[in-house]
């Protein structure tokens, strides 16, 4: 076998609205919806529904041999339901074609896994019944964690919920001498398949392909299977991992981006000997070739390749330790709002926003946040955490010490 895995990250975060000191215990509203509604119907514009409406077309077009495969929050499918119940349909109708698979992950996009395995395993199963309920009953066999964090312990918490398989990063300092080509398994619990992301040829797609300063400035789809063809025969499975918003959002219509995508499935089904796979058909079909040791966590962000771009610097640990200080009184409460708003408060985004790395990865964390600074994302966020705090104990009468 030798195949294409094309796995698509879908998510928005709920935004904070920006909120006072002299706000907490007076407003008990977070959540910023003009921002996160015009956000959301204008990548819908550019990305969600142009670029749906092209894999569609490209799954019919080929009858089936072209596939893909998505994780979309559960905070995205929230906002689809609330502000684009037609980007909702087009992903249904992908799914319906059988040649789209969904991923399971955490409900809000969460760092639970790192902190919480009673917390992580609600997640997950949140996640799951908010598929059930989208798309008439699915039930993902493949799980992806948040920014493909994963250790051997993490794959071990999702081999228990009964998955067959988990994506994450093919770091080089991972992988050593090894290649990101071939399926393996985790350490802990072998019956969990482990698909690692081909992170230069994805990021040729999600993060150079409009840089007219990159030497492989323009990347063509004959350039690309060139590129492919030059992988040994021996190695399986080429693993293309990227944010959805590669597609018209971060990669604007005007570079090429979508008829590069238009044109991909016939170069390579023409003039390679590769396929189209899900992640699903790729572990069925590819015995691993061993195990992949993991003992330290990894993801798919920054050069490193490791957690600093959401728990980096003291600013990013002590609200991240704060939050989940919360935990035990959150799953004592009766009300609906304050659980949803535990939800959504985990979302690995809030963090991110507060990261105080310079130069290229700095740049990429500034384009994303809505904050003039880290420091101003972590008082707003640390705000809201004060005021949510209060709640919890004003609903179960703790006494409330002033610190």
């Amino acid at each position: 076998m030798r195949t294409i895995c094309f796995y698509f990250q879908v998510h928005q975060p709920y935004r904070l609205k920006p909120y006072r000191f002299f706000d907490i215990g007076e407003d008990h509203y977070y959540w910023d919806d003009f921002a996160n509604r015009s956000i959301m119907r204008k990548v819908a514009e550019k990305c969600y529904l142009p670029m749906n409406q092209l894999l569609l077309e490209l799954i019919q077009k080929y009858d089936g041999k072209f596939k893909v495969s998505f994780s979309l929050s559960g905070v995205f499918m929230d906002q689809m339901e609330e502000y684009a119940p037609d980007v909702l349909e087009s992903f249904q109708k992908l799914v319906a074609t059988g040649h789209a698979e969904l991923l399971n992950e955490t409900y809000a996009h969460a760092l639970a896994a790192l902190k919480s395995k009673e917390e992580f395993h609600d997640m997950v199963l949140k996640q799951q019944d908010k598929i059930k309920k989208l798309f008439n009953g699915y039930t993902p066999k493949v799980f992806r964690n948040t920014e493909l964090i994963y250790s051997d312990t993490i794959g071990e918490m999702v081999a228990e919920l009964g998955y067959d398989a988990i994506l994450t990063e093919g770091a080089k300092h991972i992988l050593g001498w090894k290649s990101p080509n071939y399926v393996y398994c985790n350490a802990i619990e072998p019956k969990l398949k482990v698909l690692l992301k081909n992170f230069r040829l994805s990021d040729d797609i999600a993060f150079r392909f409009g840089e007219k300063a990159w030497a492989d400035w323009p990347l063509t789809t004959d350039k690309f299977v060139n590129w492919i063809n030059q992988i040994p025969q021996e190695e399986e499975v080429i693993n293309l991992f990227m944010d959805y918003e590669t597609f018209g959002e971060h990669q604007w219509a005007e570079s090429g981006i979508f008829e590069f995508m238009r044109h991909l499935p016939e170069a390579v089904l023409s003039q390679s000997n590769f396929t189209f796979s899900t992640p699903s058909e790729v572990v069925k079909e590819a015995p691993p070739v061993g195990k992949i040791h993991v003992p330290v966590p990894i993801s798919w962000a920054d050069e490193e390749r490791d957690l600093t771009a959401w728990l980096g610097n003291d600013l990013q640990d002590e609200a991240f330790d704060r939050l989940y200080e919360l935990e035990h009184l959150v799953k004592k409460s009766k009300d609906p709002i304050i659980q949803k708003d535990w939800k959504y408060l985990q979302t690995s985004d809030h963090f991110y926003y507060m990261c105080t790395k310079f130069f290229s990865d700095g740049d990429i964390h500034a384009y994303f946040s809505p904050y003039e600074s880290p420091y101003e994302a972590f008082i707003n966020y640390m705000n809201v955490l004060s005021d949510f705090m209060l709640r919890l104990k004003k609903e179960q009468e703790v006494p409330v010490i002033e610190e």
